[in-house]
Order: structure tokens, then sequence, then C-alpha cells
């Protein structure tokens, strides 16, 4: 079984991120960031706030279910808000993304809000509303596994530091995992967090016996070049006792996203 779990930067590399997508034959994929447009009428589509101008990807959904045609796709946005095509503002989705391959049974799955509601009006003032989802399915060999994955909130005053909505978050988190884990088999849950390695969610997930691989493998940066704030972590991978991990992998090559690839090969 291979987890991959990606911030896709609403596929702002896009030539270099189809092509990993298409190459790294991943069983489930892990999308944050991810961009669905039904009204536009270009494959490109910027948004804006003040002082920021970004190029999106106005339907990396889609096109990432047409890349990926033995899987089926979930998308799950959190808001509604206006992209730009030139002057003219269309209302797009943005939000997570899951791929499964159609070979692997999913029997249970749940998503919901981590942080805030979803918003059908505009994005909203930050820290903007965040979600996760959790699935549940059989590998190749019939055995059950969970994976759950979620894009943490961010928040323009505190950075990536403990607050009392992050920790609200990461407790709804566990919530929700557990309405889909039943707490006696193996538990994968992946992400960009936008958290630092000391922060308290990973006490908060500790509970359901999870420990990251990121920093307890002694990974240093889960960021690309093309992120140039200092602090180089937000991305983590935690599993279980009886995750049997093949190999997993901060992937610094290709550079797809301003984010690393997380890569989990398990037994």
């Amino acid at each position: 079984m291979r987890v991959v779990s990606l911030n896709a930067w609403a596929g702002r590399l896009h030539a270099e991120i189809m092509d990993y997508l298409a190459t790294v034959d991943a069983d489930v994929l892990c999308l944050q960031e991810v961009s669905r447009t039904p009204g536009a009428r270009t494959d490109w589509l910027t948004y804006r706030e003040p002082g920021l101008d970004l190029p999106q990807r106005a339907n990396f959904f889609d096109e990432v279910a047409a890349l990926l045609p033995g899987h089926d796709g979930l998308f799950a946005p959190t808001a509604t808000g206006p992209l730009y095509d030139g002057d003219t503002a269309i209302a797009s989705q943005f939000g997570l993304a899951t791929f499964i391959r159609k070979s692997l049974p999913v029997t249970a799955h749940s998503v919901d809000f981590v942080h805030g509601h979803y918003s059908s009006d505009g994005w909203g003032a930050h820290p903007r509303a965040r979600n996760a989802h959790v699935l549940r399915l059989l590998d190749p060999a019939g055995i059950p596994l969970t994976i759950a994955h979620m894009h943490g909130l961010r928040d323009t005053t505190a950075g990536k530091g403990d607050t009392p909505a992050r920790l609200a978050q990461a407790k709804a988190l566990t919530a929700l995992i557990r309405r889909v884990w039943p707490g006696n088999e193996r538990l994968v849950t992946c992400g960009d967090f936008n958290v630092l390695p000391d922060s308290m969610t990973f006490a908060t997930l500790g509970q359901l016996g999870l420990s990251d691989l990121v920093t307890t493998g002694d990974h240093t940066d889960t960021r690309t070049s093309h992120y140039t704030k200092p602090g180089r972590f937000a991305d983590y991978l935690l599993v279980t006792p009886d995750v049997t991990v093949n190999s997993f992998d901060v992937v610094a090559r290709p550079e797809v996203s301003d984010h690393r690839a997380l890569l989990l090969d398990l037994v």
C-alpha cells in the first residue's frame, strides 16, 4: 500500500505536479488546497487578497480525476469564493480531495469541519474554515486500514504557534477519526497541519496511539524552494504502532508545490 499526502498549492506548478501524480502510483492520494470552478472558461484563474495575487488552476480536482481513471475521487470544499478571470469574479470551490484506487473497497468514511463552517458567499476572515476526511478501506490483502487527512487552519496573527483554536481543531480531528476508526486496527493520519513540531496537536493525536514519522525520522524540512519564509515544518504523517512501515520519505525532488509530498509505503 502506498499513501501520498500533498498540499497541491492549487496546482500552481501544474506540469510538475501532474507528471508526479501520474507516476507516483499512490493507492490513496490525500491532497490539500484543491480548487474546482464549474463556471470557468479558462484553465487559470487568480486568487486575490490585499497585496497578493496567486495563479490557481481553475479545475484542479477534475484534472486529477481525469489523470487517475483507476481511482475514485472525493472533493470536500470548505468554501466558495471568488477567483478572477481578468476583472471578472467567478465562484470557485476550495478544499480537500482524496483519490482511492478502485480495487480497494471503502467500507466507511466521514467528512466534517475541524474549524469553522462552510462559507457559500466568500472565503471569510482568517483563520478560515478547515475540514478533514477519514476513510476506512480494505487493503489488497483484505485487511482494514483507516486513513485521515486534514488541512490545518492558517492563522495570520499567531503564525503556526499553538492557539485555543488549534487545540480545538486537534480535538475535532480526533473525534472525527473515532467516528470511522474502530480503535483496534491500523491508522494513518496526515496532511498540512500548519503547526510546529512541538504543537499540542501531537499530544492530542497521541491519545489514539499515533506518532509522527516526520520529526521522529529526523526530517528537518517539509517545504520546497518555492517557500521562502522561515519555519520549514507544516506537513506531517502519523501512524499507530501496528502500521508496518516499509519506507517513508519527505520527497525533496521533484518540487511540485511549495510543500513536499509525504510518501508512505506500508505492508
